[in-house]
């Protein structure tokens, strides 16, 4: 990786979302992260893509131990086809790769469930085939908080970016003036944001 994938920003054109496995089963063994935390993370971290109009590839492991997708993320992506692969890494699973490869972006922003298996496989192994890998560690979660330190330490020995939900999103955004602003912190759902909303209407209709 050169050093200016360092400093080059994600952006609307040049980045992509990859969601992998967020499976009511695996849900369920989550203990690093509270779940409904997670679950407002994700949720708010699709939403804001999906106003941006970034590229989403989404994939399951083996739905028949695992079961489905959590409903909160299906709903919110039922455009978008899901690849149930059998494969540990989600990059061995060939559709995946075509439909990474196929969305044109160098820039990857993944989460998944487990954060040391599901998420830091395919982050490592992309990062090893020339992407700028993005892994947003509070949109995904691991079955021990140990076990979740330990995939963020060797992602980052790896070259990958670790981050959270809301950053990566704001580093899209880049302006605050942006017509999608409130929008995207609307998906978002930070206490913060919803302030900033409610002061904004104030003083609009308030100024003058």
């Amino acid at each position: 990786m050169t050093r200016k994938e360092y400093y080059e920003t994600l952006t609307q054109e040049n980045s992509a979302l990859v969601v992998i496995d967020h499976q009511i089963g695996l849900y369920t063994g989550v203990r690093d992260i509270d779940t409904a935390e997670l679950k407002h993370n994700i949720t708010g971290l699709v939403k804001a893509i999906k106003i941006f109009g970034i590229p989403i590839i989404v994939t399951t492991t083996t739905e028949s131990m695992w079961g489905p997708m959590i409903p909160e993320l299906r709903e919110l992506l039922k455009e978008v086809p899901i690849i149930e692969r059998t494969t540990v890494n989600a990059w061995d699973d060939q559709r995946v790769a075509d439909a990474i490869k196929k969305a044109g972006r160098k820039k990857l922003i993944m989460t998944g469930i487990t954060t040391d298996v599901c998420l830091a496989f395919p982050a490592i192994t992309a990062v090893g085939k020339g992407y700028d890998v993005y892994a947003v560690i509070d949109a995904s979660g691991a079955f021990t908080r140990k076990q979740g330190e330990l995939g963020v330490m060797r992602m980052a020995q790896a070259g990958v970016k670790t981050v959270g939900y809301s950053n990566v999103v704001v580093e899209i955004l880049k302006d605050n003036a942006s017509p999608l602003a409130f929008k995207v912190y609307g998906g978002l759902d930070m206490p913060f944001a919803s302030l900033v909303y409610g002061l904004n209407q104030y003083f609009s209709k308030h100024s003058g």
